[in-house]
C-alpha cells in the first residue's frame, strides 16, 4: 500500500473546465499548475485528472487516440510533465485516469486491426469472424471496416473493445485469456502506465475497470486475474504507485489488487440515499427528496449503513473503499442541497474512512446546469461546467468570447465563486478548508483509523460513530435531538452549529456537527 494515501484527500480535475491559460475557452495543464497554491490552500493533496489524452473527443476524452501523448487542447506532454513535478514540491500528488477497456476508433491500433490482411494488432480488438455474424450479447458494430467481420463495443458508438479474452469462449473466433494476442493486449496497457509513472506520475483510476474479460464469471475471475498481474508490477517496479477503480465493489476490486474503490452513484451500495434520493433529472420528479442530508428529507443513514458497513468490514484489511462529493457522471450535491446542508454532509464525507474525493466547485457549492449534450456528456453535462473563479467575465475561467467557453458558466447573479467565499469566514468553502485542516491534523481521521457505528436508529437521529478515539455526531434535520451515549472526558474540537455532551448523553441542535476527542 503506497504510504502516501494514509492523510490523502484528493481533488478531481475536469482538465477542459478547470482554467484556460491561452484564451481559448478550454482548459489546460498550465492551467491546473497555476492553481496548484489553490489547491494545497483548500488542503487537498493528491490529484485525479480525467482524461488528457489525445482523442476526438466524442466522449470527452474516454475515447483515446493515443494513450502516450497529452491532447493538443490542453497542451503538449511537457506541460503535464511540469505539472507533475511542480505539484511534487508543494506535496501533492497526481493520478491520471486511465481507459483500459476500449480506445477510440482512431486509435492507430484500431486503424491497424481493422485491415483485412492479418498483422500484429488483428487481435488487439474483438472481432467477429464474418461480416454478417453479430456480436451476441454485446452492442457491436459492422459494415465500416474492410475487415469481414464485425466488432465489439465496450460502451459508445466510438469504443471498440480491447480483447483481453474470454473466460469461457463459446464461439469460434473469441480467444482464451491467456491467448498471446491477449496477453499482448495487458502487456500493452502495462506499457502505457510505465510511460507515464517514468515520468512522474503517482498512479492511475481506472475507467470501468470491471470491463476487461468478457463472459465473466460473477466473481470476475478473468478480470481480477488480470489486475493482480498489473499490481504484481507496479508493487515490483514502482511501490508508491497508487490504483483506484471505478468498479463500486470493493470485495472484488480490492483483492483484485486496487488500493481504493469509491462509490457509484446509483445501484444499490447506499450511496445514493445520501445526498440524491431523487428521480432523474433528465425526467419530471417522480417521488419525494428523501435524502439523508437534506433537512427535511427525513432520511434514514441505515438505508447507507446496511450497505457500507458489511463492505468496509470486510475489506479494511485489504485497502480503502471511498467516498465521493461528486465526480463527472454525478448531478453535482448543490442540485438539491443548500450551503448548510452541503457543510453537513461534507464533514461526514472527510471524517469517513477512506480516502475522500472532492470534485473540482463542489468546495464553492458549484451548481448542477441542465444544458444539451456535450462530447457524450448527456446529462453529466451539467455537471462539468468551468470552474468559478469570481464574479467577473466567465467566472474568471477564461479570457475568451463567451460563446467560445468549452460550456457555459453559472448565469445567475449569485453564482457561487473562490473570491468572494475566500473572504467570507462562514462560507461552504472556508468550512470545507477547516474540515480538511481537521482531517491532517487528527491521525484518528484518516484513512484507516478503526471505525464504528455508535448510534444508528432507524428513522431517528443522530447519528454517532467513533474514528479511533474521536467520537462524531451529526444532525441534518429541522429538529434539536439527543442519543444516549456517555462521552464524559471528551472535548469538543470542531463544530459546526452547536452540541454538548452532557449527563449520559449528546444533544445536537438543528443541523448540527459534533466532533468530541
Amino acid at each position: 500500500m503506497p504510504t502516501w494515501l494514509k492523510d490523502a484527500v484528493f481533488y478531481e480535475i475536469y482538465p477542459q473546465s478547470f482554467y484556460d491559460t491561452n484564451g481559448d475557452g478550454i482548459g489546460d495543464c498550465n492551467g491546473i499548475i497555476e492553481k496548484l497554491d489553490y489547491i494545497q490552500d483548500l488542503g487537498c493533496n493528491a490529484l485525479w485528472i480525467n482524461p488528457c489524452f489525445d482523442s476526438p473527443f466524442k466522449d470527452a476524452g474516454y475515447d483515446v487516440r493515443d494513450y502516450k501523448k497529452v491532447a493538443p487542447r490542453y497542451g503538449t506532454n511537457q506541460d503535464l510533465c511540469r505539472l507533475f513535478e511542480e505539484a511534487h514540491r508543494k506535496g501533492i500528488h497526481v493520478l491520471l485516469d486511465l481507459v483500459p477497456g476500449h480506445t477510440s476508433e482512431e486509435h492507430a491500433w484500431f486503424l491497424e486491426s481493422q485491415k483485412a490482411e492479418h498483422n500484429a494488432y488483428s487481435n488487439r480488438y474483438i472481432w467477429t469472424s464474418h461480416c454478417f455474424q453479430p456480436v451476441k450479447g454485446y452492442p457491436y458494430i459492422g459494415g465500416e471496416c474492410e475487415r469481414n467481420g464485425t466488432y465489439m463495443l465496450n460502451f459508445f458508438k466510438c469504443q471498440p473493445a480491447l480483447n483481453y479474452g474470454f473466460l469461457t469462449c463459446e464461439e469460434d473466433w473469441q480467444l482464451p485469456t491467456d491467448h498471446p494476442d491477449c496477453l499482448a493486449t495487458r502487456e500493452a496497457m502495462k506499457d502505457v502506465m510505465r510511460f507515464w509513472l517514468d515520468r512522474g506520475c503517482d498512479g492511475f483510476r481506472v475507467d470501468m475497470a470491471v470491463s476487461l474479460v468478457k463472459n465473466d464469471d460473477e466473481n470476475k475471475s478473468g478480470t481480477c486475474a488480470i489486475w493482480r498481474n498489473v499490481r504484481e508490477m507496479l508493487d515490483r517496479e514502482y511501490p508508491q504507485a497508487a490504483l483506484i477503480s471505478e468498479w463500486g465493489d470493493p470485495q472484488k476490486a480490492l483483492k483484485a489488487g486496487f488500493h481504493m474503490d469509491f462509490y457509484l452513484n446509483g445501484g444499490d451500495d447506499g450511496y445514493t440515499s445520501l445526498m440524491r434520493d431523487y428521480s432523474p433529472v433528465e425526467y419530471p420528479p417522480q417521488k419525494e427528496d428523501r435524502s439523508f442530508f437534506r433537512k427535511n428529507g427525513g432520511g434514514d443513514i441505515n438505508r447507507f449503513l446496511e450497505k457500507y458497513v458489511p463492505n468496509y468490514t470486510s475489506t479494511k484489511q485489504d485497502g480503502y473503499y471511498c467516498l465521493i462529493t461528486c465526480n463527472h457522471d454525478t448531478v453535482r450535491p448543490r442540485y438539491n442541497l443548500d450551503e448548510r446542508e452541503l457543510k453537513i454532509a461534507y464533514a461526514f464525507l472527510f471524517t469517513m474512512p477512506g480516502v475522500p474525493f472532492l470534485y473540482y466547485g463542489d468546495e464553492i457549492g458549484m451548481r448542477y446546469l441542465r444544458l444539451s449534450t456535450k462530447e457524450g456528456g448527456y446529462y453529466r453535462t451539467g455537471s462539468r461546467t468551468p470552474m468559478q473563479w469570481t464574479s467577473g467575465k466567465n467566472a474568471g475561467f477564461s479570457t475568451s468570447a463567451a460563446d467560445a467557453l468549452y460550456l457555459p458558466v453559472d448565469p445567475a447573479a449569485d453564482a457561487p465563486n473562490v473570491a468572494s467565499q475566500e473572504t467570507d469566514a462562514n462560507s461552504l468553502l472556508n468550512t470545507v478548508k477547516a474540515l480538511l485542516s481537521l482531517r491532517h491534523a487528527q491521525e484518528d481521521l484518516q484513512a484507516d483509523a478503526e471505525f464504528e457505528v455508535i448510534y444508528a436508529e432507524h428513522d431517528a437521529l443522530p447519528f454517532v460513530y467513533r474514528r479511533g478515539k474521536i467520537l462524531i455526531a451529526l444532525n441534518p434535520s429541522t429538529e434539536t435531538v439527543s442519543a444516549p451515549v456517555d462521552a464524559a472526558g471528551r472535548n469538543e474540537i470542531f463544530a459546526i452549529g452547536r452540541g454538548k455532551a452532557a449527563n449520559g448523553k449528546i444533544t445536537l441542535e438543528p443541523q448540527s456537527f459534533l466532533v468530541l476527542k
